[in-house]
């Protein structure tokens, strides 16, 4: 297993290698540079010509790329954000905290909200209650992410004002104080409801599934023919079993939130990973957009390898080889 895992691990070096080429040329191919945006009809055009030659703007562009990825390689020198004129490490690393916060308490609520719906409703298939979970299935599903977020956002944000609607946390408050915790979040408390709502769709789905299909399995029918009580059935037997399918997308689920949601902090105006991401877009920050994408692909071959490990873990019958 130790071997595999290795094995997979060396693996995403050439993968991101390959990610890292791919993203540069887009990110070259979009119109316009970081220095766009300072032109005004007064401004010499030749300072904005000197500042693309200092930044190597000017400079072919496999030049370019070469330069870049050797001071990633010699000296884990992500660049300089050509916006916010710091370290691309630093920035993100600033960033990177928020989003660590709002995926911890998203993927909390997500779980909380979303076994017991589907335990139930496959318990009680075809009850009032399996209806309701499914109305509600439907409807989470149906809705765009941006549109319930601006639903929330204005009824508890702006109509009923009972959460901040930008921003991480209140300013002057000392980090580490209960204040600075709470206030933390109490920012983070409508996006992550947001992620949550709309994160529990797929995990409801398939663990109701399991368990009603779990239920007719051999195993459940010998149980029962041997008297084992129902509640006994359900929690040593057919719940065990249907959460597997659950344990294999874990991995998958705390690695996609890490990478931060664009559309929720960007709506909430939370200065996470995925609001980062597209202001440097609209920048044109080549330094961050580069960071940010092999970022988040390494996070997604890890969110693969996490989802193995965990699915070793759980089920004995499963070995990675």
């Amino acid at each position: 297993m130790w071997k595999t895992i290795l094995r997979r691990v060396l693996l995403m070096i050439p993968q991101l290698f390959i990610l890292s080429i791919i993203v540069f040329a887009l990110g070259k191919a979009m119109p316009g540079d970081p220095f766009t945006g300072l032109i005004t009809p007064d401004m010499d055009p030749a300072v904005i010509e000197r500042l693309r030659e200092e930044a190597g703007l000017n400079d072919p562009i496999p030049v370019q790329y070469k330069n870049w990825i050797v001071r990633i390689l010699r000296d884990g020198d992500f660049g300089r954000s050509y916006t916010y004129k710091m370290p691309v490490t630093k920035l993100i690393g600033k960033r990177a905290a928020n989003t660590l916060w709002l995926s911890l308490l998203t993927v909390i609520l997500t779980y909380l909200i979303a076994i017991p719906l589907g335990i139930y409703a496959g318990r009680y298939n075809g009850s009032k209650f399996d209806k309701a979970v499914m109305v509600y299935n439907f409807i989470s599903y149906a809705i765009p992410r941006f549109i319930l977020g601006l639903l929330l956002l204005l009824f508890f944000g702006y109509r009923l004002k009972w959460v901040p609607t930008t921003g991480s946390v209140d300013l002057g408050l000392e980090p580490g104080t209960l204040d600075y915790f709470l206030s933390r979040l109490h920012h983070m408390i409508l996006p992550a409801i947001t992620s949550a709502i709309l994160g529990t769709i797929g995990i409801v789905q398939y663990l109701r599934n399991e368990i009603i299909d779990a239920k007719t399995q051999d195993y459940v029918k010998t149980a029962r023919s041997k008297g084992v009580p129902t509640n006994k059935v359900y929690t040593h037997h057919i719940f065990r079993n249907s959460l597997l399918p659950i344990a294999a997308f874990f991995g998958f689920t705390i690695t996609g939130l890490l990478g931060g949601s664009v559309f929720i902090e960007t709506i909430f105006t939370y200065p996470g990973m995925g609001e980062l991401f597209v202001s440097a877009i609209s920048s044109r920050d080549y330094s961050v957009i580069n960071s940010l994408v092999l970022l988040f692909g390494f996070l997604t071959l890890l969110g693969s390898l996490l989802s193995d490990i965990i699915m070793t873990i759980v089920d004995p019958r499963i070995r990675i080889e």
